[in-house]
């Protein structure tokens, strides 16, 4: 489906109302906008062209593929409803929507680098040992945010191999993950491990990857992973794994894809309260090597029981912030917490890294973020959730390469419909009105997906609500990210860009302020004045109490899938964190809690400012200048408390 050139012309004109002025433009350039075949880069009416004709392209290949009416006149109306609402910032895609809806690599490759989320348990490593560590690694590949648990310790023994021959690498996604398998299933059942690794189809670092985007890092990040996992694995034949065997693995193969050119990519995994093995992972008296080695590649976090005594886990998380908590019945056994409990999730063994969705083995999650302060009446509000539900419902349509995962996408069909800006919303229309809004929205969505799916012959989806944590994308539109506090009225957002980045000159010459980074990591940092819209109070201020209150307001009247919070703690109120845990865990599904505390970073990605200080620096700053060349850089790496990115 293809929209009209009439319609598309009168947006080419339009200048996009950007988040937070230039900042939401120069993340937009930075991160989202593709290279176009004819040079340069794409403009905003370009990118919300390519994404909505990708998402009404897919149901029209639905519907052709299983014999469905397709109306192509309403096609066009609906699209250009939704390339409105998109282009205005009523909602959008996920970043990962936003770079790759519409494109050839997910035409030839399915819909992976489309979904945000996914999960994988390790429960079955008897079977295939090999199979839930090279899942991760493939989706992690693709920029998806992958769980994982510590289910199989103790239920397989490490075997020595035999040396055999020699393993040629193939220069692909797949040829990476494939030689992981080849050697992980060798010390798993007593396989042929190859007695060296050639690497000489790989591409020299620096090369283009020309499908999904990004740089070639060379052969050196995956000789790296097969020698440490193969160290890792010949130190342990004979015994019976451990948890700390799966998360070394698993975290061995994070920090490889991180250095293999993907832009972003999280892992969390999910230990078992009273393994205190698994508890004692990040503590660096212990194991300070393997934290500066590979050990911060995931966070971890505790499958949790209604009722745990929380007093134990109260002073490692105020030291280093983990462990986090998911409690595995209420993911199961409720949606909303304003619904009855029954048997809605029944298969559920983990959740994304972010906390945001639940999920079975094997399963994917695609979300989609609405901007509720950006409307101003609950009407508009509801129109406009009923298209990021068709982007989001598109998207389940798309089969991935993975079979076992698309047997559960096609029976869940699991969506991650998201508001953000929450506080920016409680401040525009009061806490009570809001609550009133999401709960007649909830209403609204159910009765949408049984209509929707109907026509498109699925089942209705399992769930269809969350509040995700956003990122850049949330800068693009100016909305504060997620159900998080802004960080004050007035402050400092500093963005990092490649050296080599279009970028740079012209930011200079509007008069940002420009530095290379104190971390000797290749990149510059740029710091951008913000004043926020809709200001109440900084998250400074805020109690642990009334973070948690929130986040359960929004679990009881909005989430079905859980409410990706970070909490953060004061000193002061570490005596009363465990007694917080107990009240909240039969009204929460997930939580993660950090330390809140002067950690003295340089060039933090937010710096509090006075009024005046803003005026001076707003007023140094001219129009920027930039004539759409290719610009698509680096994705953020930080050290934000909301962060769950591993870099």
């Amino acid at each position: 489906m293809k929209l009209t050139s009439a319609f598309l012309e009168r947006y080419k004109d339009i200048p996009p109302k950007w988040g937070y002025d230039a900042l939401g433009w120069i993340i937009y350039q930075r991160t989202y906008s593709r290279p176009l075949p004819e040079g340069g880069s794409e403009q905003w009416w370009q990118t919300v062209q390519r994404v909505v004709e990708g998402v009404y392209e897919i149901q029209k290949n639905h519907c052709e593929r299983n014999g469905l009416p397709w109306n192509a006149i309403k096609a066009q109306h609906s699209g250009q409803r939704m390339y409105d609402l998109i282009h205005n910032f009523k909602f959008l895609p996920p970043g990962r929507g936003l770079w790759a809806m519409g494109t050839d690599h997910v035409r030839q490759r399915g819909s992976a680098a489309l979904n945000n989320c996914a999960f994988i348990s390790t429960a079955n490593i008897k079977e295939d040992f090999a199979h839930p560590f090279c899942w991760l690694m493939d989706m992690s590949m693709l920029g998806v945010g992958v769980g994982s648990d510590t289910n199989g310790a103790g239920t397989i023994t490490i075997k020595e191999p035999k040396l055999a021959g020699t393993y040629y690498v193939d220069d692909s996604r797949e040829g990476w993950v494939e030689s992981v398998r080849v050697l992980l299933t060798a010390f798993g059942h007593a396989g042929t491990l190859p007695e060296t690794f050639n690497y000489e189809r790989i591409r020299q670092a620096g090369s283009a990857i020309n499908g999904f985007g990004g740089v070639a890092p060379g052969p050196e990040p995956l000789r790296q992973l097969h020698d440490d996992l193969r160290r890792l694995l010949q130190a342990n034949t004979g015994r019976t794994i451990t948890s700390t065997l799966i998360v070394d693995i698993h975290n061995l193969i994070g920090r490889a894809v991180v250095s293999g050119g993907i832009r972003r990519t999280a892992e969390i995994i999910l230990g078992n309260h009273s393994d205190a093995d698994f508890l004692s992972l990040k503590d660096p008296n212990l194991y300070s090597a393997e934290l500066k080695s590979h050990r911060w590649a995931s966070n971890n976090s505790l499958i949790a029981e209604v009722g745990l005594d929380y007093t134990k886990y109260i002073d490692q998380i105020m030291s280093n912030g983990e462990p986090g908590f998911f409690w595995l019945a209420n993911a199961r056994n409720r949606r909303r917490m304003a619904d009855p409990p029954g048997e809605w999730d029944p298969f559920v063994m983990g959740q994304n890294p972010c906390g945001e969705i639940s999920l079975e083995s094997g399963e994917f999650c695609n979300l989609v973020e609405v901007y509720p302060a950006h409307h101003d009446s609950e009407d508009e509000f509801l129109n406009t959730l009923k298209w990021a539900y068709l982007y989001a419902k598109s998207v389940s349509l798309l089969p991935t390469h993975d079979p076992q995962t698309n047997a559960i996408v096609g029976r869940n069909r699991r969506l991650g419909v998201s508001v953000t800006g929450v506080t920016q919303a409680i401040t525009k229309f009061g806490l009570r009105n809001f609550m009133r809004m999401l709960d007649t929205g909830y209403a609204y969505l159910r009765n949408l997906d049984s209509l929707y799916s109907k026509w498109l012959c699925v089942p209705n989806s399992i769930k269809l609500t969350t509040v995700k944590p956003s990122g850049t994308v949330s800068l693009v539109a100016g909305a504060t990210p997620g159900i998080h506090f802004p960080h004050s009225e007035y402050y400092i957002r500093r963005v990092r860009f490649d050296p080599y980045s279009p970028l740079l000159p012209a930011l200079r010459e509007a008069g940002y302020y420009v530095e290379e980074s104190k971390y000797n990591d290749n990149t510059y940092v740029v710091d951008f004045p913000v004043r926020e819209q809709y200001f109440d109070r900084e998250k400074n201020d805020i109690s642990m109490w009334e973070q948690f209150e929130l986040a359960a307001q929004m679990q009881h009247w909005w989430a079905d899938n859980s409410v990706s919070v970070t909490v953060t703690v004061k000193p002061e109120e570490k005596k009363d964190l465990a007694r917080a845990l107990a009240m909240y865990d039969t009204r929460l599904k997930s939580v993660s809690i950090l330390p809140l505390e002067d950690h003295k970073y340089a060039q933090p990605p937010y710096s509090r400012i006075y009024k005046s200080d803003y005026g001076y620096l707003a007023s140094k700053i001219k129009p920027l200048k930039f004539t759409h060349e290719k610009a698509h850089d680096i994705d953020e790496r930080g050290c934000t408390s909301d962060s769950c990115s591993i870099i």
